[in-house]
């Protein structure tokens, strides 16, 4: 059920971008951000949609930050697999930009989409109340900036050539940034279009932000590079310090275990609207990609 469920709201999120871009073109830019966009689990949009649900927001106000984050998402990952970063060839089993255009068109894409994702959640279409839309996008500027999902990503980059591996506490302050901070604003953009508490959305974000960074380690370690459609085993093959070489594989699955239970007890209060969200929680540390 909420397989099928994550798939048909990929499925939703997929439509939407499609036809937002369906005027802008084939350019080699405008054909990168759409194979950028192509793909994936979808699973910040899934988190975004739901997390809204959980106070009765539609899903055609929720689409566009579900939309929003996956295009941030896109831009992350496609400046992420250049050379001068983690010089990937493919990302959800296809070439990545670079590769099957050049280096250019892969920066140029990803600028692309990071404004593409602020200019779907400042769309009037999202929410008729403009302090909502601007609340949305300072808050999206946050955790992808320097104080978010770039800042992890700099962390990310400066422990490769550091003399000492990161300790468990750096680990878990770098990962906050580079994977929990936008997975953590997906969670909490529901909470802002219903202009409603955000505090048991936060706690569960900080809990599954973390708990999908241990499982995605626990994956590079014991994980088939088909399924994943990327290269796995390269924090070991750098000697990066992960969640499984700094607790052990049991351990590691033991916390993120934990993190999840965490999550799960943190939006209990909101009833039956925290059920997709629970299931979402539980399918991070089972999934197998």
């Amino acid at each position: 059920m909420f397989l099928k469920d994550l798939q048909k709201n990929g499925q939703a999120t997929q439509e939407h971008l499609d036809k937002y871009l369906n005027s802008w073109g084939d350019s080699d830019v405008i054909s990168a951000m759409r194979h950028a966009l192509n793909g994936g689990k979808r699973l910040r949009a899934y988190l975004a949609v739901k997390g809204a649900a959980a106070y009765d927001i539609p899903i055609d106000q929720s689409i566009w930050p579900a939309s929003a984050i996956e295009a941030i998402h896109a831009y992350s990952l496609v400046h992420d697999d250049l050379p001068c970063m983690d010089d990937d060839d493919l990302r959800r089993g296809i070439p990545t930009i670079h590769k099957k255009w050049n280096n250019a068109t892969a920066v140029l894409a990803g600028d692309a989409l990071q404004s593409l994702g602020f200019e779907l959640v400042l769309n009037p279409a999202c929410s008729e109340k403009e302090s909502v839309r601007s609340e949305l996008a300072l808050s999206l500027a946050k955790a992808a900036g320097g104080q978010g999902m770039v800042l992890g990503q700099a962390l990310d980059i400066a422990a490769e050539s550091a003399q000492t591996p990161l300790d468990l506490d750096q680990i878990t302050a770098l990962q906050r940034g580079k994977t929990g901070a936008l997975l953590g604003w997906a969670v909490k953009s529901g909470a802002i279009l219903a202009q409603e508490d955000p505090m048991p959305l936060s706690l569960y974000a900080q809990a599954v932000g973390l708990a999908f960074q241990i499982a995605d380690d626990v994956l590079d370690v014991q994980g088939d590079p088909e399924k994943a459609g990327k290269r796995l085993m390269k924090d070991a093959s750098a000697g990066k310090a992960t969640f499984v070489s700094l607790l052990g594989l049991e351990q590691a699955k033991a916390r993120s275990q934990h993190l999840i239970d965490q999550a799960c007890d943190a939006v209990s209060p909101l009833g039956k609207g925290a059920d997709a969200l629970q299931q979402c929680a539980k399918f991070i540390i089972s999934r197998d990609s």
